[in-house]
């Protein structure tokens, strides 16, 4: 629960209702942020995040992992930092990190500020569970003095007391209000290098609530992300179903897949969401139909085994599997690569053009060996 204190300051009155066809949102409209070297806001590309689930203070532990999330796509990374002991691991890990580090910090300011002295890149705070005013300002002053950017983060647990105590209000105007009266107030005291982030486990409440601060607060960088979403398939499709349609509207300048999975788990549901809005691509992209009985060969296995090869191919690429004559092709052809299987045979497409006829055995090696030869492992964009 937020300290009283914060009840001090006004609240603002609920938002205007959205409306995409009065306000289209345009990412172009938010300010720039740098996290390290990574640039959030301004038009520039959608950033992918995640957070490290390993001890703070097993530095070498948490910086095998950060290297892994780096390599898997991994933009800018998040650690904890829960208490005092993990400062020194905090430190080795800003000094030896491939990624832009950002300190999470909750409840205790002291850390916040430490941490921005041993080398975070950002920090992340929520005001409504940091304490008093004067604690937040104390945050403020150090990540202004040092140039370290910092996100508002503001939870279904860490409202404006004030603003959380109205029944008059639904939760994604108690998330939009305190988030304005947050940054209201950072501003107010000459501070703009902020990144804000409305987080709950509902989608619906998550879309309305970042709908209403891009209309409010079009100047502000938006995280995007569902918190609490759950397990691997769950909070896939919940974290899916939130993002795609915010990003879809121009709202949001870097994501974080909330997932109860492997890190890693986040980074390539991220990534796919980016690539099917078609905002960002960085590995292949797998079209395959859904099989019926028209279908002559093992499909489903053909399909499982390019997709799990494929992990190892970085180059930005459409690559169909397709089973049959109906649509098979038609729609290798429109992909940058494919094969369109028949009985016990498939055909080698590239480019629009038939290369070659293989045999069902060797289709996804043909089909693996054409990629290899076309298209470089280091494309990405």
């Amino acid at each position: 629960m937020a300290h009283p204190a914060l009840a001090e300051k006004s609240s603002p009155q609920p938002p205007a209702s959205h409306s995409a066809a009065e306000a289209p949102f345009c990412r172009d409209l938010t300010r720039p942020v740098f996290v390290g070297g990574v640039q959030v806001g301004g038009g520039a590309p959608v950033a992918v995040q995640s957070m490290t689930n390993t001890k703070t203070q097993d530095p070498q532990a948490t910086l095998a992992q950060i290297h892994a999330l780096a390599e898997a796509g991994c933009e800018i990374v998040r650690v904890a930092v829960p208490t005092k002991d993990a400062l020194d691991g905090f430190g080795e890990i800003c000094t030896q990190s491939p990624l832009p580090v950002v300190a999470d910090i909750h409840f205790d300011h002291r850390l916040a500020i430490e941490a921005i002295a041993r080398g975070a890149s950002a920090i992340r705070i929520n005001p409504g569970n940091i304490g008093s005013w004067d604690k937040v300002d104390a945050v403020i002053d150090a990540a202004g003095n040092a140039s370290v950017p910092i996100r508002i983060g503001v939870n279904a647990g860490s409202l404006d007391p004030a603003i959380d105590a109205r029944e008059d209000l639904t939760q994604p105007q108690k998330l939009t209000q305190s988030a304005v009266s947050f940054v209201r107030h950072f501003e107010e005291r000459g501070f703009t290098s902020i990144v804000l982030s409305a987080k709950t486990h509902s989608v619906p409440s998550t879309i309305k609530a970042n709908r209403e601060l891009a209309r409010v607060l079009p100047h502000i960088p938006l995280h995007l992300g569902v918190t609490e979403a759950g397990t691997l398939q769950a909070g896939t499709i919940k974290n899916t179903s939130a993002l795609s349609v915010l990003l879809a509207e121009g709202i949001g300048d870097t994501i974080r897949v909330s997932l109860t999975a492997d890190p890693l788990e986040e980074i390539g549901v991220a990534w796919s969401i980016l690539q099917v809005l078609g905002l960002r691509r960085r590995s292949p992209e797998i079209v395959s139909c859904p099989t019926c009985g028209r279908c002559q060969i093992d499909l489903i296995g053909l399909a499982s085994e390019v997709e799990e090869r494929l992990k190892s191919v970085k180059a930005p690429i459409s690559v169909a599997v397709m089973g049959c004559v109906v649509n098979g092709p038609g729609e290798a052809k429109a992909a940058d690569i494919g094969i369109a299987g028949g009985r016990g045979q498939g055909l080698l497409i590239a480019g629009g053009e038939v290369v070659g006829k293989v045999t069902e055995d060797r289709i996804v090696d043909a089909l693996m060996e054409e990629i290899e030869a076309r298209f470089s492992a280091n494309d990405q964009s």
